[in-house]
């Protein structure tokens, strides 16, 4: 089980990013496959936001555009949605107690994080490397995984480091 950061989707459908050809194929390969990995609405929300803004995105959709994508990404077999439970304030309050320093934009990767451990869900492919912060995850970044023996450095290396979109 896993869950599947914005970034990864935009990257997948952005076909002048660099990062195209790793995000798509893997995003390929989750919608084939029957086994469950996870996005939650706010990721969802965010890839509408960020393909349609026109200072985001090189080429900016149309909403429409956006929410076919989001319509074929729900269409696959295994793709499940975290929603909150009766359990989702408590939970929300032991991740703020634990990570310290959650504040401003923070607060959007502390809700996938609080969802994603609401349901038990530790990886989370993502290419930014504040899901570091939170202890409980296991940040994976698919670019990483397809780069050419000895070129790839550990992700670990990347604790605390600066985003890499």
């Amino acid at each position: 089980m896993f869950a599947v950061d914005t970034n990864v989707l935009v990257h997948a459908v952005d076909t002048e990013s660099p990062y195209h050809s790793a995000c798509a194929g893997a995003v390929a390969r989750w919608r084939a496959q029957p086994d469950a990995w996870y996005v939650t609405w706010s990721v969802l929300y965010e890839f509408i936001r960020v393909t349609t803004h026109p200072r985001k995105s090189r080429k900016p959709w149309t909403l429409p555009q956006a929410w076919r994508v989001v319509e074929a990404l729900l269409a696959s077999p295994g793709l499940r949605v975290l929603v909150a439970t009766p359990r989702h304030a408590a939970v929300a309050r032991a991740v703020f107690d634990e990570t310290p320093g959650l504040t401003g934009n923070l607060a959007h990767d502390a809700h996938i994080a609080i969802l994603m451990r609401e349901h038990g869900i530790r990886r989370i492919y993502t290419r930014d490397t504040d899901f570091f912060r939170f202890p409980f995850l296991e940040p994976v970044d698919p670019v990483r995984l397809v780069a050419p023996p000895g070129t790839a450095e550990p992700i670990a290396r990347y604790r605390g480091s600066k985003k890499r979109r």
